[in-house]
């Protein structure tokens, strides 16, 4: 079915200022500083300061992008929310607010979640809603992560998400704009992890009491690290390049067509893995060791560094892909620049 392109206008991140060093990982976890920055690939990374609360990360971003990509806030008709449910206030709809605070008093806004394939998702989404929907001609992706907070050091089930920090993302779309197309997305899901990460208490099953603060239950735990690891195994690396490679198929490319991967942070070895199966090299990618892994906003913290390195080029096919907890993988095609 013909279109109008559905274009990227611009992007926005957040970082705070404050900075957790691999040394204060290792001091905290006790772990060799050797495996946190080199086996682990965190030198440093973001965490939030006193102001730095979930939506208001996505605020700021999103002020960026519509800054960097001169779109008014009376232009966007659609604001969705991709920030993590672990925000402000438990019960709260996040989008409304940031919609409020851009001053996109013509928009609609809502909320989704898809842990950390939120902005692939959300991508796939929004642009299916602009097609299929003639009102709807630019839309602003925004929001803040960090999950941080939920990490206890001590918990070495919890290891693997001891690079989670803090930070916000947006992204612009707009019909008709000819530039940065986004082209398809693909996702895969696998409930058979649904409640293998979770925080304990907090929800309708236990709700929090002053014993869970004690025994530190309001922290993000692994209820079953084996049996997690094990089906992890056999199946992540394999839809991770599963959706990377559809996503590709889907828009017409093969793996042979990438230029430039923006994927989000995982341990050194992983990251290197994707790059050798996609026949990549270390120059079309960044490894995010100075920053972890600010959740969803990974890929366009990506994007922005590629730019801003030069690694991203006018007509390069550039893929986003991420995974998330639960189990979630997404990836999306762009054809960045002027077709």
């Amino acid at each position: 079915m013909n279109h109008e392109p559905i274009g990227i206008v611009s992007t926005g991140i957040y970082l705070p200022e404050q900075r957790m060093t691999g040394e204060k990982i290792a001091a905290l976890s006790g772990l060799p500083l050797a495996v946190v920055e080199q086996k682990m690939g965190i030198k440093e990374k973001p965490i939030p300061g006193e102001e730095d609360h979930t939506c208001q990360m996505g605020i700021y971003a999103a002020k960026k992008a519509m800054e960097k990509g001169g779109v008014l806030p009376e232009e966007l008709d659609l604001v969705i929310y991709i920030g993590e449910e672990y925000k402000e206030y438990p019960l709260w709809t996040a989008s409304i607010k940031l919609q409020q605070e851009i001053g996109a008093i013509r928009a609609w806004a809502f909320d989704v979640a898809l842990r950390c394939c939120t902005t692939i998702m959300a991508l796939k989404l929004a642009k299916d809603m602009m097609i299929a929907d003639p009102s709807i001609r630019t839309a602003l992706l925004a929001g803040g992560y960090r999950n941080v907070d939920l990490i206890d050091y001590s918990n070495p089930r919890t290891r693997f998400m001891y690079n989670l920090s803090a930070g916000g993302g947006a992204i612009i779309l707009r019909k008709g704009y000819r530039c940065n197309e986004l082209l398809e997305s693909h996702l895969i899901t696998d409930g058979s992890f649904s409640e293998d990460v979770i925080v304990r208490v907090g929800g309708t099953k236990q709700p929090i009491f002053p014993a869970a603060i004690e025994k530190r239950l309001h922290y993000l735990d692994v209820t079953d690290p084996e049996g997690m690891k094990r089906r992890l195994e056999e199946k992540s690396m394999n839809h991770f390049l599963s959706v990377i490679r559809k996503s590709l198929e889907k828009s017409g490319l093969s793996e042979k067509d990438i230029d430039y991967l923006g994927i989000l942070h995982m341990k050194k070895s992983a990251h290197d893995f994707v790059l050798n199966e996609l026949g990549l090299s270390e120059e079309q990618s960044i490894y995010l060791d100075r920053y972890g892994h600010v959740g969803q906003f990974d890929q366009i913290l990506s994007l922005e560094l590629g730019l801003a390195d030069g690694k991203i080029k006018n007509g390069d096919i550039v893929v986003l892909v991420s995974a998330g907890i639960g189990y979630a993988w997404g990836a999306s095609t762009i054809r960045w620049g002027r077709e």
